[in-house]
């Protein structure tokens, strides 16, 4: 049943420019980072006032 799905990656990439799929790409890429990036610090933090108490 599976392959009878099409593959809604292909049809978004398709819909879109070079351009405008690199410029979606990124910013996925500096959202993930920006994730990343906040989830450490937050552990950080989290660990910093665990040592206080």
């Amino acid at each position: 049943m599976a392959s009878n799905l099409p593959n809604l990656r292909r049809l978004f990439v398709d819909a879109r420019t070079e351009a405008e799929e690199s410029a979606y790409s990124r910013n996925a890429f500096y959202n993930l980072v920006l994730f990343m990036s906040s989830v450490a610090i937050f552990s950080l933090v989290a660990q910093r006032m665990n040592e206080r108490s």
